[in-house]
């Protein structure tokens, strides 16, 4: 009989007999079972073909929809960056006439 299967066993027995299974030996197994998931790891082929099996799922924006998003962020930058600039050129004009002569 394996470990897995004497653990198995203990925390049916500590189940029927209303106790709780021990905390400790779910962590260990919790912990083991991670360390060999990490350890499955797949090859390049077979990583860059799923990755172009997804990238084939995915909605691609078209030309016109690229352009107008493009448009959109460069105007909201602008916006941004001019707004930002009046607040720092007026608190710091405040803060000279404040503090200076």
């Amino acid at each position: 009989m394996n470990r897995q299967m004497k653990r198995q066993q203990q925390r049916q027995q500590a189940r029927a007999g209303g106790g709780a299974p021990d905390r400790s030996a779910a962590a260990a197994s919790a912990r083991r079972n991670a360390v060999q998931e990490k350890r499955k790891r797949t090859g390049a082929r077979q990583f860059l073909k799923e990755v172009r099996q997804e990238l084939r799922k995915v909605d691609w924006p078209t030309r016109s929809e690229t352009v107008a998003y493009t448009v959109v962020v460069l105007v909201s930058v602008v916006v941004l960056t001019s707004y930002v600039f009046g607040l720092d050129l007026a608190f710091s004009r405040a803060i000279v006439k404040l503090l200076g002569s």
